[in-house]
């Protein structure tokens, strides 16, 4: 229990010192204009209510490379962002904001310095389904829109289980290309000049 325990406090000391590098500020704000323009551009209508968009990639790219805190962190001040550039939906609610930062723990907890594999971002998109999607933004529409929690649900539910094996594949596909791209020579060496200047 204490190596478990240990284990993680390393993990959340490590995700917070990601923060202190200027290559990797510069990296997030990459991601957040690429995940603003995704919001406004890119998406696919399978149904009317069922859409495939590609905005959240670049928030899994984050929370994969520098962890749990700094996905929490990036996705409330990029949730901020797109609702003052563009605010739709009526006034500002922060569930929504909160319901961002929830999902960038379990992301960057269950991805953060682990290998890429299928059944790791299965369990983290059947985890962010239930508790966020299904759980919080429910309540959240539901207290804004005076539904019941339960008339809105099953629809809700259905929607999550056919987009669990959409969402799955395209973030196993994306964060494949990012390990690839993160293992390449030209980009470990500037890692290793970047933790030589910190030490």
């Amino acid at each position: 229990m204490q190596k478990i325990t240990k284990l993680s406090s390393n993990r959340v000391s490590g995700s917070i010192q990601e923060l202190k590098a200027t290559h990797n500020l510069v990296l997030c704000g990459l991601m957040a204009a690429l995940a603003v323009v995704l919001n406004y551009t890119t998406s696919i209508m399978i149904t009317p209510n069922i859409r495939i968009g590609f905005s959240g990639l670049p928030n899994r790219v984050v929370e994969y490379m520098f962890g749990p805190w700094v996905g929490a962190i990036f996705g409330a001040t990029l949730d901020i962002l797109k609702y003052l550039l563009k605010p739709t939906g009526g006034a500002f609610f922060f569930g929504y904001t909160f319901n961002v930062m929830v999902a960038g723990v379990i992301y960057g907890t269950i991805l953060y310095k682990k290998p890429v594999k299928v059944w790791r971002i299965f369990i983290a998109e059947l985890l962010t389904k239930t508790i966020v999607n299904c759980g919080l933004n429910t309540l959240w529409l539901a207290v804004l829109n005076g539904n019941a929690f339960m008339a809105i649900l099953p629809a809700r539910v259905l929607k999550n289980i056919i987009m669990l094996p959409i969402d799955t594949a395209i973030l196993f596909f994306t964060l494949t290309f990012v390990a690839k791209l993160v293992s390449m020579p030209e980009f470990r060496r500037y890692q290793h000049r970047k933790d030589d200047a910190q030490m």
